[in-house]
């Protein structure tokens, strides 16, 4: 079997690039990873040591498109003969993902978190997080699309061959006039350690608690979808049904009431921390560990303790 792995490096390979070139490794067979972007030679080939084989590196598309992308990855996996294509469960592959399955005739699975079972079965997010499911695809191609953060790197190879690539993108019908980027140093879909704030903490200008866990925890920052709408943090930091799904192993939450549509974009965390004035805020029957109090006698004391347990190990 051939595996064909969708990888975006524009801005670089984060974790969920290792992420899906080991799922793909696990799937069996030798892989081969399509690239978007103007990444390094040298930053594509460290990819072989989580299995990669060769990496087809197409420089022609700047993420504009993505009827261009869906034909550059079918091109790729016609000249691999690939059966199996692996995408990162985010905002491209949601969008790519269907169109090159109608493409290539090939069964999607989406949100996947393991590899598949003795019968062939996936196991699924579904519901928005609230129940697992398990999809059997009988077609001859297949496309899977990994949930971030499900399925942890293993690096055991050594750097591969780098291939430039012309994948035939034909002409864009989509014109983007500007694109600004996410500031902050971890993506939140690749986030481990997350710190989260809602309308509790009472207006942007004191969110420099919860910035400075974050920074002490070494996590992403994040917010309720209210929070984003009126201004108060970025849009791309919104949390939730609406906004960005995640699943890191601590998810610590100050001030957020909890409603259903923020927790279907964090119930996946491994381990959530709810801290809130209200005893029967929502959050607290989802969360592993509740603190009843103010977040601003509590987050400061959480950064301390984390100082200060750094400072001893």
């Amino acid at each position: 079997m051939s595996v064909l792995v969708y990888i975006n490096s524009s801005n670089g390979l984060g974790k969920s690039a290792f992420e899906a070139v080991t799922y793909g490794k696990k799937l069996g067979g030798d892989v081969t990873v399509i690239t978007s972007g103007n990444a390094d030679a040298g930053v594509l080939a460290s990819l072989g040591k989580y299995g990669a084989s060769k990496v087809l590196a197409d420089r022609s598309f700047q993420g504009e498109d993505d009827q261009q992308l869906t034909r550059i990855i079918a091109s790729a996996a016609e000249k691999t003969g690939a059966t199996t294509v692996v995408f990162s469960h985010d905002l491209t592959a949601k969008a790519v993902a269907p169109r090159l399955s109608v493409r290539l005739k090939a069964g999607l699975v989406s949100g996947a978190i393991d590899v598949p079972a003795a019968d062939g079965s996936i196991k699924v997010n579904v519901f928005s997080g609230k129940a697992f499911g398990a999809v059997k695809v009988n077609s001859g191609n297949k496309i899977i699309s990994l949930l971030p953060n499900s399925f942890q790197p293993e690096a055991s190879g050594a750097d591969c061959a780098v291939e430039d690539f012309n994948g035939n993108a034909g002409e864009a019908k989509v014109k983007v006039v500007s694109t600004k980027k996410p500031e902050g140093e971890i993506p939140l879909p690749e986030a481990e350690l997350v710190v989260s704030a809602g309308r509790g903490l009472k207006g942007p200008e004191n969110w420099g608690i919860v910035e400075d866990l974050a920074k002490a925890l070494g996590a992403a920052t994040a917010c309720s979808r209210p929070v984003a709408d009126i201004g108060w943090r970025p849009h791309h930091e919104h949390v939730g049904q609406t906004g960005v799904a995640i699943r890191p192993n601590l998810y610590i939450a100050a001030g957020i009431s909890g409603a259903i549509q923020h927790l279907a974009g964090v119930n996946g965390s491994k381990v959530m921390v709810v801290i809130n004035t209200d005893p029967e805020a929502p959050f607290f029957k989802a969360a592993d560990y509740g603190i009843v109090g103010d977040a601003f006698e509590v987050l400061p004391k959480l950064t301390e303790a984390v100082k200060k347990f750094k400072a001893s190990n």
